[in-house]
């Protein structure tokens, strides 16, 4: 957050953010901005909602109640008090506190809906929201509240109290601050929420859409690192790289899984331990090794039917970038109930990218595991250890590997299919899209490292291979993990920092980086 003033500001329109709009302010810090189409739109919501106020038709959302309490009319001078209610009720939130990032991106995603001109919100409202994401002020919100159905309330409404100048929020610093402390040294007041701001505040889908919006971000950048992984043990384990030529793979026409073939032929290009088996008259074509195991044969199946997902994923969530989420919304001149606020479509996806989290992070388990049984590996030594039975190489680092693969099959059960009925039977179906979203989080974190485990087991087996050489582009990751302090093959040592470091710089996207600096970008 330190260097959020060198990053571009980030605009807010009536149209939709994009997903690099929400990762430059989740992640980067950057400022926002609200447009003066997107202001000009929020003060027409707003004559609507103020003339509806002033009528004598009860509104919903305007001049009643909530939920299961609609039916009841708030009398004008009462109706203040109702939006502080609202906000204050719902801020119910219990747990953990959940991490800024997630915060600062549903707080963008709510702005992004006031500025569409349906929700009737005032001007200087919609503008504090745009300010506390420009001064770096992250309301607290505590794991465990949404539904997701009425969209994301609790999380929501613990952002909307902070707008109140209630609650605590982290400042710039990351420092826990009262809210109103936070405010007065930005030099920000307090809003005094009027007619339907409340409600306006907290009732979207935001929380989740914003962990997909990361999700999908992630998850493109390490199915690619997958793929540089898998090349490493498809090489490292003597197997042949003749499965993914492209004409075997136009003949099963799926888009992601072509994209993988294409970068694990790539990524072996020009390695001397894959040339070192063929068999061919010219040495370029036939291997002695006829078929080699699932794991490594059909690698780019499994990676392709996860980029296929994950883009199916980015579908749905450019169209609930694009959505105008809230309840009642504002419609010419008159205000609709609706429910478009219901998870679902949101909740789905979240859960079928965990199932594509399980099963990469599967695969990669098993290639890892292949290496460390002599029986299987093709020459190397038992657990890739310098001296077995006195070292135990790599054994232990697979059991690591192995856990987290069997969190990840337990968190690849879907949130969506369950539904508690809560606001005494008003809202009888939700969604839980939040509570997908929170275990997708640990679920890609534990993809991220089941992958980084097979680098550095693929890595030590490469140097095993000695003389012969990997191919430039998997060399250059090799060389990147020597150069980052990940020692070669030796006699034991503390693997765990090891590990972590292998992490980090899958993490960080400098294992992709690495391998295409060598050979470009891959697909």
């Amino acid at each position: 957050m330190a260097s959020m003033q060198s990053i571009q500001a980030t605009r807010v329109g009536v149209g939709p953010v994009s997903f690099e709009d929400l990762v430059r302010v989740a992640r980067d810090g950057a400022a926002v901005e609200l447009t003066g189409e997107a202001l000009a739109a929020v003060d027409r919501a707003r004559d609507v909602v103020e003339a509806l106020a002033a009528g004598e038709t009860p509104t919903y959302g305007v001049s009643t109640g909530f939920g299961a309490l609609a039916t009841r009319h708030i009398p004008t001078e009462m109706r203040a008090q109702l939006q502080r209610s609202l906000v204050r009720s719902h801020a119910a939130g219990s747990g953990p506190e959940v991490e800024r990032e997630v915060v600062r991106a549903l707080m963008l995603l709510r702005l992004s809906t006031l500025a569409t001109g349906r929700t009737g919100v005032r001007r200087e409202t919609a503008q504090l929201l745009a300010d506390l994401l420009t001064h770096g002020i992250t309301p607290v919100v505590r794991e465990y509240g949404s539904l997701g159905c009425s969209g994301d309330l609790a999380p929501l409404s613990h952002c909307a109290l902070a707008l109140m100048g209630e609650g605590e929020v982290r400042d710039a610093s990351g420092t826990l601050v009262p809210a109103a402390d936070a405010l007065a040294a930005a030099g920000l007041a307090p809003v005094e929420l009027a007619a339907k701001e409340g409600l306006a505040l907290i009732n979207g889908t935001d929380g989740m859409l914003g962990m997909l919006v990361m999700a999908i971000t992630d998850l493109r950048m390490l199915l690619r690192t997958a793929d540089v992984a898998a090349a490493m043990s498809v090489e490292g384990q003597l197997g042949t790289d003749r499965v993914f030529a492209p004409e075997l793979q136009a003949i099963r026409p799926h888009p992601g899984q072509a994209q993988s073939a294409a970068n694990l032929t790539a990524l072996m290009a020009g390695s001397a331990i894959v040339a070192s088996h063929r068999t061919g008259p010219d040495n370029s074509v036939e291997c002695n090794r006829v078929q080699d195991a699932y794991s490594l044969r059909c690698s780019p199946q499994v990676h392709g039917a996860a980029r296929d997902t994950v883009e199916h994923a980015a579908t749905v969530a450019g169209r609930e970038l694009a959505s105008a989420v809230d309840n009642p919304v504002v419609m010419g001149d008159r205000v609709e109930s609706n429910g478009n606020f219901h998870g679902a479509p949101v909740g789905y996806v979240l859960d079928f990218l965990a199932i594509v989290a399980a099963d990469v992070a599967s695969i990669s388990e098993r290639r890892t595991d292949r290496f460390l049984d002599r029986a299987r590996s093709h020459g190397l030594p038992p657990f890739l250890a310098d001296d077995p039975g006195v070292d135990s190489g790599h054994m232990i680092a697979q059991y690591t590997q192995a856990s987290i693969v069997s969190e990840l099959k337990r968190l690849a059960v879907p949130a969506s299919v369950d539904s508690i009925p809560s606001s005494a039977m008003q809202e009888d179906h939700v969604s839980m899209g939040w509570n997908a979203a929170r275990k997708l989080r640990r679920s890609v974190d534990g993809l991220s490292r089941v992958v980084a485990v097979e680098v550095l087991t693929a890595a030590r087996a490469l140097d095993l291979r000695a003389p012969l050489t990997p191919s430039p582009a998997t060399g250059a990751v090799v060389d990147l993990l020597r150069s980052s302090g990940i020692q070669g093959p030796g006699p034991d040592r503390h693997l765990s920092p090891e590990i972590e470091a292998a992490v980090g710089l899958v993490q960080s996207g400098a294992v992709l980086a690495a391998a295409e600096s060598v050979i470009g970008e891959l697909q």
